[in-house]
C-alpha cells in the first residue's frame, strides 16, 4: 500500500500552530512512509473562503518546508459532489428537510430539557406531499440530511485503539445546505474516496465526524473499504486550558515575523504528546526518520511559547554555517562568514540576534571601563596579530603582572571590549574585533 495523506485546511483564516499541527504530523508520517502528502484546500464555504487566505496557506506550508506532492481545491470539485449526491439520494441514504433554523433550535432546546440527547427526529421523512409543496410555495428550500443507519460504528484508531460509537445515538448529520452548497462531513469522504487516502490523521474533535463519516464512506464507496484514522489530542497551555493566543501568536505569520525557525516549530510540534524527548532537529528529513504515530497518547498536549523560544536557540546554537547562511542573508546578513557565525551562534536566541554581535565587533560601541589603569595596561601588552590563542596567552601574560585572577581578571576586559556582561567566549571574539578596534575600547575610545 502506498500511502496517501491530506492537509486540508479551510481557507476562512490563517494558519496557526493548533491546525499546523495536523499538517506536520500528515507530512512526517508521509515522509517516514515513503508516501504522499496532499494539499487539499476545502474552499466550498463560498461566504468565508477568500483567495488571500489559500495564498497565505500556500505561503507558510512553503516556509514550514511542507512541500505537497499532490494539490486538490474542493471549489472545483462541485459537480463530482452532486453527481455522488444523487446516487445517495437515489439510494435513500439522503433526504431533504425543510425546517428552519429557529425550529430546529427549538426542539434542540425541548429535547435538552428533557433529558433527551438532541439527536434530529427524521420528522422529514414523514412528510406528506402536501406537506411539502406548502412548504416550497413558502419559499422553503431543503437541506439534505444523511441517514446514519443502527448499530455498531467502529475502528481501530492508530493512535487511540478501538473506538466504536452506536448508530442510533448519532443524529442525521446535514451534508448539503439550503443553498445547494456541500459540507465539509461529506466533500471530505468524497475526496478520500476518490484519491485513494490511506491514512486520516487528525485532532481528537474530529472523532464524532470520523464515525459518521465512516458510514459515508460505505455508503459513496462502491468498494466500503476505510482508511486507517488516528486522532491525536489538541494543543492546551501549561495549565491544560485551551491555548489562547498570545499578541497573535498562534498563527504561523506571526511566528515567522517573530523569527522563530521553521524547525523549531516542527521539532516540538512532532514529539508533544508522545513519550519520545522533544529535540532540536535541524532537518525535515531527518525528524520524519524518527517519526513514530504510535508513539503519541490520548492526553492532553501541553504547549508553552517559552518551550518554543528555548527549542528554537538550542537549533541555533548546533546549525551549521551552510545552513545558516540563507537566513542570515534574509535577515540582511550576509556579510557574515562562517568564522563570525562558529564564534557567535551559541550566545543567540533567533536568528536576528547576530545582529547584535555584528554591530559589537564590526561598528563603533561604547565601552564599559570599570578600571581604566588594568585596561591601559591590558592595551599595551596587546599582540599585534590576534588570533584563536592569542586571548589565553595575553591574560596569562596580564594574570602574572597585575596578580588579577577569576573574574577580576575577565570581567572588566570583557566590559571594554564588548559592553557586555555576558556573550560569546573572548578567545573566539578578540580576533573579529581586530586589534586596533580592541585597543580603542581597552583606553575607554568609541571604537
Amino acid at each position: 500500500m502506498t500511502v496517501l495523506v491530506r492537509f486540508a485546511p479551510s481557507p476562512t483564516g490563517k494558519l496557526h500552530l493548533g491546525n499546523i499541527k495536523a499538517a506536520i504530523i500528515n507530512w512526517l508520517f508521509a515522509k517516514n512512509h515513503g508516501g504522499q502528502f496532499m494539499l487539499r484546500i476545502d474552499d466550498t464555504d463560498d461566504t468565508r473562503s477568500k483567495p488571500e487566505y489559500t495564498e497565505a496557506a500556500e505561503r507558510d506550508l512553503k516556509w514550514l518546508g511542507l512541500n505537497w506532492d499532490v494539490r486538490e481545491q474542493q471549489s472545483s470539485r462541485m459537480e463530482k459532489y452532486a453527481t455522488t449526491a444523487e446516487r445517495l439520494k437515489a439510494d435513500g441514504r439522503l433526504y431533504p428537510c425543510y425546517e428552519t433554523e429557529e425550529e430546529l433550535s427549538l426542539k434542540r432546546k425541548m429535547q435538552l430539557s428533557s433529558g433527551k440527547p438532541p439527536i434530529y427526529d427524521r420528522a422529514a421523512l414523514n412528510l406528506t406531499e402536501e406537506q411539502i409543496k406548502k412548504y416550497e410555495a413558502e419559499g422553503r428550500k431543503p437541506h439534505w440530511r444523511f441517514k446514519i443507519l443502527p448499530g455498531a460504528i467502529t475502528w481501530n484508531d492508530c493512535i487511540r485503539g478501538n473506538i466504536q460509537f452506536e448508530g442510533e445515538n448519532l443524529s442525521d448529520p446535514i451534508l448539503i445546505r439550503e443553498s445547494g452548497i456541500p459540507v465539509y462531513t461529506y466533500t471530505s469522504v468524497v475526496d478520500d474516496c476518490e484519491f485513494g487516502v490511506t491514512h486520516i490523521l487528525r485532532g481528537e474533535d474530529h472523532i464524532t465526524n470520523t464515525a459518521i463519516q465512516i458510514q459515508i464512506i460505505q455508503a459513496v464507496s462502491r468498494e466500503g473499504k476505510l482508511p486507517i484514522f488516528g486522532h491525536f489530542s489538541r494543543l492546551t497551555d501549561a495549565k491544560g486550558d485551551k491555548l489562547s493566543k498570545r499578541k497573535g501568536s498562534m498563527s504561523i505569520e506571526d511566528l515567522r515575523a517573530d523569527d522563530l525557525d521553521p524547525m523549531a516549530i516542527h521539532s516540538l510540534l512532532a514529539r508533544l504528546g508522545t513519550a519520545d524527548p522533544v529535540e532540536p532537529f535541524l532537518s525535515l528529513e531527518d525528524l520524519a526518520k524518527t517519526f513514530r504515530i504510535e508513539a503519541f497518547s490520548r492526553n492532553a498536549t501541553k504547549f508553552s511559547f517559552e518551550d518554543l523560544e528555548a527549542l528554537n536557540a538550542k537549533i541555533l546554537h548546533i546549525m551549521p554555517f551552510q545552513q545558516a547562511k540563507s537566513k542570515l542573508v534574509e535577515v540582511g546578513l550576509d556579510q557574515i562568514d562562517e568564522e563570525f557565525w562558529n564564534a557567535v551562534k551559541a550566545n543567540i536566541n533567533k536568528i536576528t540576534d547576530t545582529k547584535d554581535w555584528w554591530q559589537i565587533c564590526r561598528e563603533d560601541v561604547s565601552p564599559e571601563i570599570t578600571d581604566q589603569d588594568f585596561t591601559n595596561q591590558a592595551a599595551d601588552i596587546l599582540p599585534e596579530t590576534l588570533d584563536e590563542n592569542t586571548w589565553k596567552a595575553w591574560t596569562a601574560e596580564l594574570k602574572e603582572k597585575t596578580g588579577r585572577k577569576g573574574k577580576d581578571l575577565f570581567m572588566p576586559l570583557r566590559l571594554a571590549l564588548t559592553g557586555q556582561k555576558h556573550g560569546p567566549e573572548l578567545q573566539s571574539l578578540l580576533p573579529l574585533l581586530g586589534r586596533e578596534r580592541a585597543v580603542k575600547r581597552l583606553r575607554g575610545q568609541t571604537a
